[in-house]
């Protein structure tokens, strides 16, 4: 009869965890197996046995870091206030989820590509495909805008979900490199001020059809 294996002596959900915060922290290619088997608490085989490889462990905690840090924003977007009040109400929730000093600073799906090689060109497809989705989501809001009346038919919902997601993207960025709260909010000022001009001015929406 065949010796069953060993029983595994971590608790997944928390190494997982665990390594999301280290690609978070150091994106994809900064993340080292060292630290990542560090910060989880296990050693290589352990590693490779339960996540497969160092992608699909990455794959992972995107997923996990969607569905968790992903929750806020996701709520904002299906709120019941209009689609400017969902908006801002987004890019509000990242300018305290991005400069909370009890996780990394920025996102990791906008930070965790930075300096990708050749060898993961995989991983950088895999994180644009999360932001276009990120995108999308926010283009559905401003679709479910026009639908409901609360955005003027010259609305042109592309242009404006990308207008959004670059702000989005942009403020990661900003934390990462030490800006705070108050001044992510700064810019959200100025973005719904930018979203008043583009949604009232119908010369706007027709530059960019």
């Amino acid at each position: 009869m065949a010796k069953r294996g060993r029983p595994r002596t971590f608790d997944r959900a928390v190494a997982l965890r665990r390594a999301m915060e280290v690609f978070w922290r150091h994106g994809y290619q900064g993340a080292s197996m060292a630290g990542l088997t560090a910060a989880m608490g296990i050693n290589s085989p352990s590693l490779y046995a339960a996540f497969g490889s160092k992608e699909a462990l990455f794959r992972e905690a995107v997923d996990l870091y969607n569905t968790t840090e992903g929750r806020g924003p996701q709520a904002a977007l299906n709120g019941d206030g209009t689609a400017r009040d969902s908006i801002e109400a987004m890019l509000r929730h990242h300018a305290r989820s991005y400069a909370d000093p009890a996780n990394p600073t920025g996102c990791l799906v906008v930070l965790a590509g930075a300096g990708n090689v050749p060898e993961s060109d995989a991983v950088g497809r895999f994180l644009a495909e999360c932001r276009e989705r990120d995108i999308a989501e926010v283009r559905r809001r401003i679709v479910r805008g026009l639908d409901e009346g609360d955005l003027p038919g010259t609305v042109v919902p592309e242009s404006l979900a990308r207008f959004v997601g670059a702000v989005a993207q942009g403020m990661a960025i900003q934390a990462r490199d030490g800006a705070t709260t108050e001044e992510l909010d700064g810019i959200v000022d100025w973005a719904m001020a930018a979203w008043d001009r583009l949604v009232s001015d119908p010369s706007t929406g027709q530059r960019f059809r």
